[in-house]
């Protein structure tokens, strides 16, 4: 695979990148996305029907089915080489952020240190009153299983509609997009607000952008540099060619 070749000798120099992912590096691993996931019992569903607060306060147990049936779907899938290839990326660049819109945990389970979720984690279950985590629950299939601290019902640890992104989370991820040499933007469609801003954050602040996608996006055109294809396969030639 050939690179624009003053890509490599930046990236090789770089002390600072940060990364953002989104939905294309999870799909290369066969996992549906969001919306391609209303299918069979769930086709007669639109999204918003089934993550909102408003949906979990109408029907608790449709909703809690649903990510119960999506979790099992994430444990089916592992991880794919543009995952492994990020890990690879942040042993090698001192400081180095991974922010994500996917829900799925696969770069923790790929070794990924230092991981922002913007979106949360399918595999965490929280109380909807108290917010503890539950670390186990009972799987009664009539009813949706209850917080042990405050009675509450449990929920996805994820961000619905109309809920606001993790204050943290997000914070870090604006001073790493701000602060970043290198800004990658991968497998995401640049559309998702806040996320879809972090990369002009980036370029407003002076950094290098590279996208890394199957198709153009809103942000090609400000991407100094784009390369297109899959992540799984860009990213470990991209390691291999600048640290080889």
């Amino acid at each position: 695979m050939t690179f624009p070749p003053d890509l490599l000798p930046l990236l090789l120099r770089t002390s600072k990148l940060a990364a953002l992912t989104g939905a294309g590096v999870s799909q290369e691993s066969g996992l549906r996305t969001f919306r391609d996931a209303q299918s069979g019992l769930w086709a007669q569903y639109k999204p918003e029907d089934l993550a909102s607060p408003q949906a979990f306060a109408r029907d608790p147990k449709l909703v809690w089915d649903w990510y119960a049936w999506r979790r099992e779907a994430v444990k089916a899938v592992r991880p794919n080489a543009g995952h492994y290839a990020l890990v690879e990326i942040e042993k090698r660049i001192p400081q180095f952020t991974l922010i994500t819109q996917n829900v799925d945990g696969l770069h923790r389970f790929a070794g990924s240190k230092n991981v922002l979720e913007l979106h949360g984690n399918i595999q965490r279950v929280r109380c909807s009153e108290c917010y503890t985590f539950a670390e186990t629950w009972g799987d009664d299939s009539e009813s949706v299983p209850k917080c042990e601290v405050c009675g509450g019902l449990l929920r996805p640890d994820v961000v619905w509609f109309g809920e606001a992104l993790p204050r943290d989370s997000l914070e870090a991820a604006v001073e790493a997009a701000r602060t970043c040499e290198v800004f990658f933007s991968v497998g995401t469609s640049g559309v998702v607000q806040p996320a879809a801003s972090l990369a002009y954050a980036a370029r407003n602040r002076g950094a290098v952008v590279v996208e890394i996608n199957l198709e153009p996006t809103p942000l090609t055109p400000k991407a100094d540099f784009f390369l297109q294809g899959k992540s799984g396969e860009i990213l470990p030639a991209l390691v291999k060619a600048v640290w080889g």
